[in-house]
């Protein structure tokens, strides 16, 4: 061999670099729609051992790297092409921000000098000034040599703090650029303590305490940053040793089983008006809680708000915080707990009462309607197979979103274990539902059950064939009652065109899945609901479940319908 040859550097280059900064810091798993000028990038990425999901649409694969974020703690990746392609995922990044999910957009881009310049080239789009706005922080990386320290500032902003998304520009030129290998590896950067504990202060907590000892019917709100912080056993424990009752919000539920003695979800309503003092764990006072005012919240002046987060703004932001404790969860918790001793005064029997005597008249109430094997289904009666489900499979994961399908199910299908249940969060968006479910398959490698709405599943129903692709252990059902809300609105003028509810009636969505090889079953009873559902949880196999609902069961928007404005206009 020539000697010169021999000699030649080892060369390196951006593909290379974004890869091997991205396994250095644990992140093995990339979510994405393949496309100039990334498409390279998912190729290496894979022949280097990380996990590749492609999709067919951005804005799913965005979504699933958000609740990649809130399950591991660690930023879910989402990787798409430039312009439309960033756009989509786009969508998916500010969700994660709202909710608090860490995760990193990265969007290849067009060249810089014909971007600044408007001189029109593909996909042309200035992206890094359009993200800035919409999430948590927003960075570009022009040169080889600072990929590394790009991917260690998106990973620390992504999780350090209040989580959130990130966005990362990369030219298309930044990939082939080519610098000496050991050059390269040194440039990498392995981050350490990204997310550093945030001790609250002691008086905070002294101020905390002393507010919560004084509370004669005190309530705990717990929020999904509660169950984000994976402190379990400490919010368990502040719960049990306080014997204060809680509520859980949609995303917390199982921190607690919602069976537990102290769970007041079930009188959820009696529980928010009444109490006197009220600790929020990881909960924020916006619009799911009536913005803490309101009759909701009963007699304007009676409650005494204690909230903890990690994000100081939050506090008074809706109405005054009377004990702000900011920092993280676990370590604010742990210190909640370290003043409350054998000393500590039992909560009031007759609030404790008050709660479990609603409760048990709630769930009773609710236990007919629960029972109905009736055909066509309604919401409840098919629900109710479902809770059945959950109660025997705890270890499954939940998706959930629709409208009737969302509001019910939130109350009707009980939790027993954190982090199980994934659903449309803060913005209450449509369109979570296959990318959730995706990446909940893939980074627990549990079984997961998609309960969807018709008008929900339609947003991102295309990524079935993303399921059956990577043969993930998915069960969809889709209550399909013919249209948003119901499917019995008509057209009032008389003419051809449908209700702008109402979709084809009687649609075999089954059929789509059955088009990839996937399973596809139609019901039309509870009993026929609850065996198909078990067929698909117990063979693992990719299923899709038409569940027939009476059009006209439900309620427009069920719990949410208020927010829509209503015409009190009369025309002649």
């Amino acid at each position: 061999m020539d000697p010169q040859i021999a000699a030649e550097p080892e060369l390196t280059d951006g593909f290379h670099l974004v890869i091997d900064a991205l396994k250095l810091n644990d992140i093995t798993t990339i979510y994405g729609v393949p496309g100039i000028p990334i498409t390279d990038l998912g190729r290496l990425a894979q022949a280097e051992g990380m996990r590749v999901i492609s999709f067919r649409h951005e804005q799913h694969a965005g979504n699933a790297a958000a609740i990649a974020g809130f399950l591991t703690k660690k930023p879910g990746v989402c990787l798409t092409v430039s312009a439309p392609g960033f756009l989509n995922g786009l969508t998916a990044l500010a969700n994660a921000t709202t909710n608090c999910f860490p995760m990193i957009l990265i969007s290849g881009s067009s060249e810089r000098e014909i971007v600044d310049l408007q001189q029109g080239d593909y996909e042309e789009m200035d992206q890094l000034a359009i993200a800035k706005p919409l999430c948590k922080a927003a960075f570009r990386v022009l040169h080889a040599e600072d990929i590394g320290i790009a991917v260690a500032r998106a990973i620390r902003a992504a999780v350090s703090g209040r989580p959130g998304g990130v966005y990362l520009d990369l030219p298309a030129k930044l990939f082939s650029q080519v610098l000496d290998a050991t050059k390269g590896e040194k440039s990498l950067v392995k981050v350490i303590d990204a997310a550093p504990a945030q001790i609250p202060a002691p008086s905070a907590i002294k101020r905390a305490l002393d507010v919560l000892k004084g509370a004669k019917r005190p309530l705990i709100v717990l929020g999904k940053g509660a169950a984000y912080a994976q402190a379990d056993d400490l919010v368990r424990e502040l719960v049990e040793r306080t014997g204060i009752p809680y509520v859980p919000m949609s995303m917390a539920k199982g921190l607690l089983p919602d069976t537990h003695p102290l769970s007041a979800g079930a009188a959820r309503s009696t529980a928010l008006k009444d109490s006197d003092v009220v600790l929020l764990v990881g909960a924020r006072l916006n619009w799911l809680l009536s913005h803490g005012k309101g009759k909701t919240w009963g007699a304007p002046g009676s409650k005494k708000f204690i909230q903890i987060d990690i994000e100081p703004k939050e506090m008074d932001s809706n109405v005054e915080i009377v004990a702000p404790v900011v920092g993280d969860i676990g370590s604010c918790v742990e210190a909640l707990l370290a003043g409350v001793d054998a000393n500590w005064p039992a909560v009031p029997s007759d609030w404790t009462e008050t709660l479990k005597a609603k409760k048990e008249a709630n769930v009773s109430k609710m236990a007919a309607k629960l029972g109905k094997n009736a055909a066509p289904m309604d919401f409840h009666g098919a629900l109710g197979a479902l809770k059945t489900v959950i109660q025997e499979r705890p270890d499954a994961i939940l998706v959930n979103e629709g409208a009737n399908t969302l509001d019910l199910a939130r109350g009707i299908i009980d939790m027993y274990q954190p982090r199980k249940r994934l659903d449309v969060g803060t913005w209450g968006i449509m369109g979570i539902g296959m990318g959730f479910a995706i990446a909940a398959a893939v980074e627990t490698g549990k079984p997961v059950l998609a309960v969807e709405g018709d008008s929900a599943f339609g947003f991102s129903g295309m990524e079935v064939e993303t399921i059956c692709r990577y043969n993930l252990s998915v069960c969809i059902v889709v209550f399909n009652n013919n249209g948003i809300y119901r499917g019995t609105d008509v057209n009032p003028t008389g003419g051809e065109d449908v209700a702008p509810t109402v979709f084809v009636a009687d649609a075999r969505y089954d059929k789509m899945m059955e088009a990839f090889g996937g399973v596809g079953v139609n019901v039309t009873t509870p009993d026929e609901l609850k065996r198909a559902v078990d067929a698909a949880m117990d063979s693992g196999r990719p299923t899709l479940i038409n569940a027939v609902i009476d059009p006209a069961a439900g309620t427009e928007s069920g719990n949410i319908g208020s927010l829509n404005p209503q015409s009190v206009v009369k025309k002649k």
